[in-house]
């Protein structure tokens, strides 16, 4: 499950923090990222499109975290990742 590492839009770190807590590997999204390597990803929402991922195939569930705690972010993580 490619190390349940997690690609993290960077001004997420509340949930960065909380998922790195619960074991989970997690690494900051950036432009020159390779989104294929992650297990999920979790984006603000607001910035899909300029970083790229709109138009971005990959495998990994994008969740968008818009209104969402940082708990619930982690449940939808282990529900689309089981």
């Amino acid at each position: 499950m490619k190390d349940n590492l997690i690609g993290v839009e960077g001004s997420l770190t509340n949930v960065r923090d909380y998922l790195q807590q619960k074991g989970f590997k997690v690494e900051a999204l950036g432009s020159n990222n390779n989104l294929n390597k992650y297990a999920a990803i979790v984006i603000t929402g607001q910035d899909s499109n300029m970083m790229g991922i709109e138009d971005t195939y990959t495998k990994a569930p994008i969740i968008d975290a818009r209104g969402q705690t940082a708990e619930a972010i982690h449940d939808e993580i282990r529900r689309r990742l089981s």
